[in-house]
């Protein structure tokens, strides 16, 4: 698996690259790293872990717990909830680690082990680079200390979890949202009870698909990687908009009434705005990535709404929010991060605030969407390639000049190396489709005469 920790935790191949004895493993020495850096003084230390619907995440929640309480952990399980849920109850059962298992969005072979500090927040990197490297240590033969008699870690269930969580959510809602017919796509994973429990508790009419999670089809053909059926649905139940998560429920996409896509960039956009009346847009900023709609940057423009851009990837939009003050953030993949409620991307969240303004001014989705227009967007993914090179190619810089020049304002270009792959990512946003496949095609030519 190479470096076990990337930018949301471990994931790989359940029991091929994410095996029992690592989780076991990872587990006991997140104990031990925490406990050197003082997180466990003067108390006995309790963790939370939850879970999503794969069938893998029965035997590596078995592991993670048994190896968390094997270091002296004290262990609460909730079962089958949204990462946002194990992020929020960590802190607000004053726990001092929380473990989710969940590989998102990926598909069902998949699986994650995702590490929250106390508060509910992201492990630093630091601490992450040492679990990894205890782990190693350890894994190799070195002998753990390890407590025994009463010493040991205890545990049990937190039914509760799930209420107290849902609680929470309707509890942060400016308004309710009766009057609304509501269609949800669960993605058959971890929001499958919570999400229409909270949209229900909210007075909306839902009508709910993908909520059958049986081990096997997490986000199988649904979710918001899949947006058919929930297009369909809405258009066939007359709802008024449709909300559709990832299988861990940390993502929210969105369909208006006529079954069209309404993408993170949208969302963020109309929750800005909402914000900024009720006052919560703090510094009248909202950060999201490079990768953003051209469109989403120049409707924040139009409304006075400063934008602050980042790396991809949501933890560099949280690590901008957390370091600046900011009170809304996210991606256009529908990772979307209200800080004053959430320490993560909370897809039940999102859902239920954006319903909240639909409702709020009786307007429709597709209207207060529009207060961005959506730039055609082209991206290229051009393999066995340099990508070491983008930025110092000097034949590439013409080539992006001349693109940018003939794009003039109403036009983007990133050029951006991928992180895992031997490839560059091309992306070319333009007023006209047929431009920005155009300046496209050309530019990825450019990247293999200068780079392959």
């Amino acid at each position: 698996m190479g470096r076990l920790f990337g930018t949301d935790g471990v994931r790989g191949v359940a029991n091929a690259d994410l095996t029992a004895e690592l989780a076991l493993g990872l587990s006991v020495a997140a104990a031990h790293v925490l406990a050197e850096a003082g997180t466990f003084a003067g108390h006995r230390p309790t963790a939370v872990v939850g879970r999503d619907p794969r069938a893998s995440g029965e035997f590596l929640e078995a592991a993670v717990v048994a190896g968390l309480a094997s270091a002296g952990v004290d262990v609460l399980r909730v079962g089958v909830l949204p990462t946002p849920a194990v992020a929020y109850l960590t802190g607000a059962l004053g726990a001092d680690l929380g473990v989710m298992l969940s590989a998102s969005h990926n598909a069902m072979p998949d699986n994650g082990i995702k590490f929250f500090a106390r508060g509910g927040h992201k492990l630093a990197d630091e601490l992450e680079d040492k679990i990894e490297a205890v782990y190693e240590e350890h894994r190799t033969g070195a002998p753990w200390a390890r407590p025994t008699g009463a010493g040991v870690g205890r545990v049990s269930d937190y039914d509760e979890g799930f209420d107290k969580y849902v609680a929470h959510l309707i509890g942060v809602l400016p308004n309710r949202l009766d009057g609304l017919k509501i269609v949800l796509d669960e993605a058959h994973g971890a929001a499958a009870r919570v999400s229409p429990e909270a949209f229900a508790r909210a007075g909306a009419d839902i009508v709910t698909i993908g909520a059958e999670p049986d081990g096997l089809n997490i986000n199988d053909g649904c979710g918001s990687t899949h947006l058919g059926l929930l297009k369909q649905a809405v258009v066939e139940h007359r709802a008024d908009l449709g909300i559709a998560h990832d299988g861990d429920a940390d993502r929210c996409l969105a369909v208006d009434g006529d079954g069209n896509e309404i993408d993170g960039d949208q969302i963020l956009a109309v929750l800005a705005l909402a914000m900024r009346e009720a006052g919560q847009l703090r510094e009248n900023t909202v950060v999201a990535t490079v990768m953003s709609n051209l469109g989403f940057k120049l409707a924040m423009e139009g409304e006075g709404v400063h934008l602050v851009q980042t790396g991809v990837g949501d933890r560099y939009v949280l690590e901008s929010m957390k370091e600046h003050g900011y009170a809304l953030g996210g991606e256009q993949s529908g990772h979307v991060i209200i800080l004053d409620h959430a320490t993560t991307g909370d897809g039940t969240l999102t859902g239920l605030m954006l319903a909240a303004r639909v409702a709020a001014t009786g307007r429709s989705l597709a209207e207060l969407a529009g207060v961005m227009t959506r730039l055609p967007q082209v991206l290229i993914n051009v393999k066995d390639v340099d990508k070491s090179r983008v930025s110092t190619s000097a034949e590439l810089a013409n080539a992006v000049t001349e693109a940018e020049r003939e794009l003039g304002s109403t036009g983007r270009v990133l050029l951006r190396p991928s992180g895992t792959e031997p490839l560059v990512r091309v992306m070319v946003e333009a007023a006209d489709i047929e431009q920005a496949r155009t300046v496209a095609g050309r530019l990825a030519d450019a990247v293999k005469s200068a780079l392959g």
